[in-house]
């Protein structure tokens, strides 16, 4: 069954990809060293438990970010290095509205709702996993919705336009 007609929002792209391990120092050696990907920032949240390097592929409105994280304490919640492959991000073109129509249809999200993620842009979490109230989750990935810039809705819109 098909939800698309009536779909208020469109997921545009991939924003971000987040992988944890216990050390930056040994993921930068693969996607830095390696790959030869720039570190364009850092982020350190207490309440996150989390030591980041953001990267990037790409560029402009079509760079992906790739976050590479490790716990501040590895015995604390939440544990970001215990899910090497942490969590995808979704570039969302309208994500208040995403959130409404996705939570109406039973998806589950996690803790926090609405708020600003590290790069700057609005966020929000799909929950791992469903629960009675709200049956429809990750099926074990952390999935986080990201509200778009408008340049980003505009490069998305043009590509979809040449393709179509």
């Amino acid at each position: 069954m098909s939800h698309a007609t009536s779909r208020p929002f469109k997921v545009l792209g991939i924003q971000q990809i987040a992988i944890g391990g216990p050390s930056k120092q040994a993921l930068q050696k693969l996607w830095v060293d390696m790959f030869g990907l720039e570190v364009t920032g850092t982020y350190r949240s207490e309440r996150e438990n989390v030591d980041e390097d953001i990267c990037a592929i790409g560029a402009g409105p079509f760079k992906v970010e790739v976050d590479l994280m490790q716990p501040l304490d590895p015995d604390k919640k939440p544990a970001v290095h215990t899910t090497p492959l942490n969590h995808v991000g979704l570039w969302i073109d309208d994500l208040p509205l995403a959130v409404d129509w996705l939570s109406a249809q039973g998806v589950r999200f996690a803790p926090g709702g609405i708020r600003k993620g590290a790069a700057g842009f609005d966020i929000t979490f799909v929950h791992p996993k469903g629960n009675e109230d709200s049956p429809i989750g990750g099926e074990g990935v952390l999935i986080e919705l990201v509200q778009a810039p408008p340049e980003v809705v505009r490069a998305f819109t043009a590509l979809a336009a040449q393709s179509g």
